[in-house]
């Protein structure tokens, strides 16, 4: 899907809600992914702090699920949420995740920690890959078995850099699906 055939008339769907210090230019890039690649009109929020109940201390990580359920709560502003945050995110189960998301929810949240790289163009593609991969989520978009689509699973950094900046066929037209009831039902 590119920027010209978004289906959507312009209330942004998705607020980026940015936690403690991420560097902008990566929120920016972020933002026009989300835009040019899965035709989703996005906002900047103001940046928040982490909540402090999420942090775990044992592992010296936030843990992502709890984060995602602050998200969720945000009544105000666009339907979706999805968190960017510089700190290591863990789950309950996993040591590490670079993004979680409610399946077909509210929110979803990216972390930063372990995409950096020493060229800053690889970085800012891992960083709009992983958010793409989140929002499809959050849309109700399992993961592809199609080796070259964005929805199918990256276990490690080296599967996240192999995969394209887009979505196969059959994903990309469940998003737009996705996003023209979202707006119709707005209407």
């Amino acid at each position: 899907m590119h920027a010209n055939q978004s289906n959507l008339p312009g209330q942004p769907l998705l607020d980026l809600v940015v936690f403690d210090q991420v560097d902008n230019m990566v929120v920016s890039i972020i933002a026009a992914n989300l835009q040019a690649v899965a035709g989703l009109n996005t906002q900047i929020l103001p940046s928040m702090v982490p909540p402090d109940d999420a942090y775990v201390p044992v592992r010296g990580q936030f843990d992502a699920t709890i984060i995602i359920k602050k998200l969720a709560c945000i009544d105000n502003g666009a339907p979706f949420k999805l968190g960017i945050i510089a700190h290591d995110l863990c789950s309950p189960i996993l040591s590490f995740v670079y993004g979680e998301s409610q399946l077909g929810g509210k929110a979803a949240l990216v972390s930063l920690h372990r995409l950096f790289d020493d060229d800053p163009e690889t970085y800012y593609q891992r960083a709009a890959k992983i958010s793409l991969h989140e929002v499809g989520h959050l849309l109700g978009l399992g993961h592809c078995w199609e080796n070259y689509c964005l929805m199918h699973f990256s276990s490690n950094i080296e599967a996240l850099d192999a995969l394209g900046i887009s979505f196969c066929p059959a994903c990309e037209y469940e998003i737009r699906r996705c996003l023209t009831s979202i707006v119709a039902d707005d209407q």
